[in-house]
Parts: C-alpha cells; sequence; structure tokens
C-alpha cells in the first residue's frame, strides 16, 4: 500500500497568504507521514515526517497472494447475500442546500397516504 501525503512549509505558499501558522518560511504547515506499507502491516519505506523524500521499496510481490488468505474479500468472506455494491454514475451537485422548511416532519395523514400509495400495510 502506498499512502502519500504532503510535507509543506510556510514559504511553500504566497507571501500574501494569511496562515495560522508561523511567518517564519521554515515553519512546517503540514508533516506529510508518506510510507509504504506491505499486505501485512509492516513498514517498507517511512513514515516521513522530517521533509520532502521519494521513498523507494523491494517488494515481494508474492505476499499480495499471501495477504489474499487472510483477507479474500472475493472468496469465502464475500457475503452477496448481505452485502451489494452500487455505482450511480448520475451526474449530481457537489453541493445541496436544505432550508429549514425542506427537513420539516412530514405529517401523518400525508404519512398514511404515501404508504397506501406505495402498497405497504400501515
Amino acid at each position: 500500500m502506498l499512502s502519500c501525503n504532503q510535507f509543506n512549509r510556510r514559504r511553500d505558499f504566497p507571501a500574501d497568504y494569511s496562515s495560522a501558522f508561523s511567518e517564519n518560511p521554515d515553519q512546517v504547515v503540514t508533516r506529510g507521514g508518506s510510507c509504504i506499507v506491505d499486505p501485512f502491516g509492516n513498514f517498507l519505506a517511512g513514515p516521513n515526517f522530517e521533509s520532502e523524500a521519494i521513498l523507494i521499496a523491494e517488494i515481494d510481490r508474492a505476499q499480495i497472494v499471501r495477504g489474499k488468505y487472510d483477507l479474500d474479500v472475493v472468496g469465502h468472506y464475500a457475503r452477496p447475500d448481505i452485502f451489494q455494491l452500487q455505482v450511480d454514475e448520475r451526474p449530481k451537485q457537489p453541493v445541496t442546500i436544505q432550508s429549514a422548511e425542506s427537513t420539516r416532519k412530514e405529517e401523518p395523514q400525508a404519512q398514511s397516504a404515501r404508504r397506501l400509495a406505495a402498497g405497504s400495510p400501515e
């Protein structure tokens, strides 16, 4: 697994950028923490919290197969009878706003009418 996290110092931002951090250009703003981890949770490289870095690790591709014996999500651990993944590819608005009026509780009569229309008992 690769975990790529930003490492930034104050100097990486525009001079006119207002910051709650020190104006010292060497002040660390985002600590990073990038790492490379094998399928069993062992760190192969990192985590690095000190500076910008390029992490390199030698991986044993056979560990991928061995790791699947611990958690085989498409094998005997799979539960299609109770779990299902659905992907909705319809475009959506990134932000929606609801007013207090739109979250008002439905009147009991309207609930009953809706259930009857759907064919479900009360």
